[in-house]
């Protein structure tokens, strides 16, 4: 099933009629979703997301067939978390413009498998505005989030889990993703998110290898992650995925992810907010006090997250959004 314009609107104005307001944004500061995507420590778990999309045959079948995808690998992290954050902690008018330009752009994300993976046959088509691919890369963001401030920080309480799912409910009606295809609750979510990982839809495919081999090897961005990182990467995957991608994780791995855990949990709650939580959020909580623009050291901070002062007007999330620059030309 696909989400066609229409479907997306009638998305928007569930939003709008649930969001905590237009200063507030979508969910608002009271919210969980707020108090763990604030947390820097939410970077530990990119790569993981980022790995779970490509193991979906669709996102690494249009990834690599576009071949602007590591020409700017520090401008599409930027772009990425421009979106999420902006939808997170944007005014409501920002998270509703910066989606809408997000669908639009994902109706351009169409092709081919090229090759037979798991239950896509070669040559079957894809589009990024299919609301199982959009499902599923929603799901990696939102249970990532929670999984990597648990590394670091309390974990959240079972009460507080479903308060995350219930926003994240809401934040996937700006993908255009239907209320009625969504866990009702957070057990329900990881029961599917489970189901995900064991069936044959998440296959790991040579192009999916591949693409995952040149980020953390570096080869083709330059920007090769610390091993400490890598090897919490891999330690977060499911062991099939692990596996299928061909990341290592020996004695040395896990020697190197511990003592990186440890101090890491040592040393992050000493940090000053300025430091700890980022930028978006810190532009977000001063603008709920009533201040019209971020601070300059908000401004510093955000354009060490986002690449610009402010969020709102860059767009990028995720694998399957990053995918859609297919279609702009080599």
């Amino acid at each position: 099933m696909f989400v066609s314009a229409e479907d997306f609107e009638r998305s928007l104005e569930i939003v709008r009629a649930s969001a905590a307001g237009q200063r507030e944004g979508v969910v608002g500061p009271a919210s969980t979703t707020w108090r763990v995507n604030r947390e820097a420590a939410i970077f530990l778990g990119a790569g993981r997301a980022l790995l779970l999309q490509l193991a979906h045959p669709w996102v690494a079948a249009a990834i690599s067939d576009q071949s602007k995808v590591f020409d700017d690998p520090l401008g599409r992290f930027h772009r990425t978390f421009n979106v999420t954050f902006t939808m997170v902690f944007g005014t409501l008018d920002q998270a509703v413009a910066v989606a809408r330009r997000l669908h639009r752009r994902h109706a351009a994300v169409v092709g081919v498998v090229p090759a037979s993976a798991g239950p896509f046959a070669a040559g079957s088509p894809y589009c990024a505005n299919e609301v199982a691919a959009l499902r599923w890369v929603h799901a990696t963001l939102m249970e990532t989030a929670v999984l990597a401030h648990d590394l670091v920080l309390p974990s959240l309480a079972d009460e507080e889990r479903e308060r995350y799912w219930a926003e994240a409910r809401l934040l996937a009606a700006l993908f255009g993703i239907p209320q009625a295809s969504l866990s009702p609750d957070w057990a329900s979510f990881a029961t599917y998110t489970r189901a995900m990982v064991e069936s044959d839809v998440l296959t790991v495919s040579p192009a999916a290898r591949d693409i995952a081999h040149q980020i953390f090897s570096g080869r083709v961005t330059g920007l090769r992650p610390p091993l400490w990182y890598r090897a919490l990467t891999a330690q977060m995957l499911p062991e099939r995925l692990r596996l299928a991608f061909e990341l290592p994780l020996g004695d040395a791995e896990l020697r190197s992810a511990a003592r990186a855990l440890k101090w890491i949990r040592r040393i992050y709650p000493l940090l000053p907010d300025r430091l700890r939580t980022v930028g978006p959020y810190q532009e977000a909580l001063a603008r709920v006090h009533g201040e019209q623009w971020p601070a300059l050291g908000t401004q510093w901070v955000n354009r060490l997250w986002i690449g610009q002062p402010r969020m709102g007007s860059t767009f990028d999330a995720g694998a399957m959004q990053s995918v859609s620059e297919q279609h702009e030309g080599p």
